[in-house]
């Protein structure tokens, strides 16, 4: 029984089974030999976990901010006798 045709490099037949469309791949998932280099990308994806978790906790804060904000008017309106949402 005759073998399946592999390719002699396991990292090429990876990239063709997660990658069929031949798109480049990121830098992220080529293997890397140097511990430096991966201390390196480490801390610069910790950055980008603190930028983006900062991100997210302005566009929390945001969010209760604006909700607050339509309750007030809303209950402004309330008790001024006019319904929700109408303006002026």
């Amino acid at each position: 029984m005759a073998e399946p045709d592999l390719p002699k490099d396991f990292f090429e037949f990876m990239q063709k089974m997660w990658n069929p469309m031949s798109f480049p791949m990121p830098a992220m998932l080529t293997p890397t030999v140097s511990v430096e280099e991966i201390g390196k990308k480490i801390a610069e994806l910790k950055a980008v976990e603190t930028w983006l978790t900062m991100n997210v906790g302005f566009v929390q804060m945001t969010v209760k901010t604006l909700e607050m904000q339509k309750a007030a008017l809303e209950s402004l309106q309330a008790a001024a006798g006019k319904p929700a949402g109408s303006t002026g």
